[in-house]
């Protein structure tokens, strides 16, 4: 009615497989046990956040356009509910439109896709890629073995799509081990495709060396310095 404050059918939080209490008025929201607790713990809390979400749906269907509430909740529970302002004869903040991309840009991009695609597989194909079973036998290890430390970085693996994982056979030591430094490679560098590209590429901060070569002179310090400049470089 207007002028009086209606009261809203009360909703109880329930955990998975729990009904509505017997004699309970309202609906039945089915959340995890955890957040039925978090939830329940504290009505005013509860109140306040519904009514935010009240008000927010209020002022959108008044003004036409989404609007949005912001909630923050501290590591004790604790919520704050800042409310929707809406400032009359406000100038509606300008709309940027983006072009859609043409034709020409769709195919320049499939394009370059594809190039990169071809290029992988040429890598991949190489005479110094082997497969995991392959490089296993070359460590004296098995192939669940060097798939575990591929996934941890201690090893770098190549995923070919059609033909696995492909692991360079040059990544070896003189000792025949895989390089210490890769793992750390691995952190500083945005994936196993970009820690390939810093050890076969020559970087200006190592003298013009690649990060491999780098490694195969025991310029250790220098090549994690110089692979830590360009994560830096694409993040």
């Amino acid at each position: 009615m207007a002028g009086k404050s209606a009261l809203a059918t009360t909703a109880v939080f329930v955990g998975p497989g729990q009904t509505l209490p017997k004699g309970a008025a309202g609906f039945k929201l089915e959340v995890p046990e955890t957040a039925r607790k978090a939830l329940t713990g504290s009505p005013k809390r509860m109140k306040a956040l519904l009514q935010g979400y009240g008000d927010a749906i209020a002022k959108s269907r008044s003004v036409g356009r989404p609007v949005s509430f912001r909630v923050d909740v501290d590591p004790d529970g604790e919520t704050v509910v800042t409310p929707v302002e809406v400032v009359i004869g406000a100038q509606e903040p300008a709309v940027q439109v983006i072009a859609a991309p043409d034709d020409e840009l769709n195919a320049s991009l499939a394009a370059a896709r594809e190039r990169g695609r071809l290029r992988a597989a040429e890598i991949l194909s190489g005479e110094d890629m082997l497969s995991a079973e392959d490089f296993a036998k070359m460590l004296g290890t098995t192939r669940v073995t060097v798939n575990a430390k591929r996934q941890s970085g201690q090893i770098l693996g190549l995923d070919g799509a059609k033909r696995g994982f492909r692991f360079p056979v040059w990544q070896l030591d003189a000792e025949g081990k895989p390089y210490a430094e890769l793992a750390a490679l691995h952190e500083r560098l945005s994936g196993p495709w970009a820690v390939y590209r810093f050890l076969v590429q020559p970087h200006g901060e190592l003298d013009g060396l690649t990060g491999r070569e780098a490694l195969e002179r025991g310029k250790v310090k220098a090549a994690l310095k110089a692979a830590e400049s360009v994560g830096r470089d694409f993040r």
